[in-house]
């Protein structure tokens, strides 16, 4: 199994430092982020600094604040940034500051069917020979986007979206990270986390998507797990994940997101469950889904003996 790579998330305001930073506009403390990050050897780090459940952030504000952070996080580390946000005027602020004599070329995260402004992505990504995530979980429609639906979906969206970076860009395959999607496993009845998987599959099989990344937002996974397993699991993911193909998570390097070895336990629980997830003939999603989330319960309240946090 290949390294996995950590594009490092803690600037983000879902966690307490990064939300105590924004309140107070301190560049220090994001700068302590930064630093923490790169010592424990993500390749990249992560900037959201977005609204969340527990703080709301205008548009304005980030645009402002931008060119104040995004120099002292380059003064503090070298590692490369990851620009997080959905908006095109948040990435132009984001490249236009970005020092790229101190640092190897950002990531934009993200790029999808939904997002606005598509073609004045490209022209971004082009202009500043910028990495760039996809998020492939969306399927480009003649009126718009949609939800994917199958492993073949997210296959075909990723090479829509390789196919596009290449002409108009001129991004090369390495500059390409594919997220194929990841949902909390404890609530997914409809197969979601095994259709990402499937997703990845296909993706390594083709030759003309050679060299190209694979990523996943990992925290999600985890959630609604009780707390002291929610590493444990997002370990397990990786490892499951990894044996695939994947090859990078946004994660959190305080959890040491590297995979366990595959033939730990919550390693083999977890292919058991999503195993027990795939329908068989004649039976619904919805019946397989419960019975892949019942595992899963099982799977991580075996060894505690409280599931409140469920």
């Amino acid at each position: 199994m290949n390294k996995i790579g950590v594009i490092g998330d803690l600037i983000n305001s879902a966690y307490g430092r990064a939300r105590r930073a924004w309140a107070a506009k301190d560049l220090e403390g994001y700068q302590k982020l930064a630093m923490s990050q790169t010592q424990q050897g993500s390749d990249f780090i992560d900037v959201n600094i977005d609204s969340t459940t527990r703080v709301s952030v205008k548009k304005e504000e980030m645009l402002a604040f931008l060119p104040d952070l995004i120099p002292a996080l380059q003064e503090a580390a070298t590692t490369p940034l990851c620009f997080d946000n959905p908006s095109f005027d948040f990435h132009k602020v984001a490249m236009e500051a970005y020092d790229f004599h101190k640092s190897a070329p950002p990531i934009i995260n993200s790029i999808a069917a939904s997002r606005e402004q598509l073609d004045d992505f490209m022209g971004l990504i082009k202009q500043y020979n910028a990495s760039v995530i996809v998020i492939a979980s969306e399927k480009l429609m003649k009126d718009g986007s949609a939800p994917c639906e199958t492993a073949e979906d997210v296959y075909e969206t990723a090479k829509q979206f390789v196919d596009m970076l290449r002409t108009k860009a001129n991004t090369k395959n390495n500059q390409i990270f594919i997220d194929p999607g990841l949902p909390p496993v404890g609530a997914d009845t409809q197969g979601l986390v095994n259709m990402g998987l499937d997703a990845i599959k296909l993706m390594r099989a083709d030759k003309d998507l050679e060299g190209i990344h694979i990523s996943v937002g990992l925290s999600n996974f985890a959630w609604g797990i009780p707390k002291q397993l929610r590493a444990t699991m997002e370990r397990a993911y990786l490892a499951v994940a990894g044996e695939l193909g994947l090859d990078f998570s946004i994660s959190n390097p305080d959890h040491n997101p590297t995979p366990l070895s595959l033939d730990d336990s919550y390693v083999t629980g977890l292919k058991d469950a999503l195993q027990q997830g795939r329908p068989m003939d004649g039976e619904a999603m919805s019946e397989a889904g419960f019975r892949q989330a019942s595992a899963i319960l099982a799977l991580v309240t075996a060894d505690d003996d409280d599931d409140d946090d469920w």
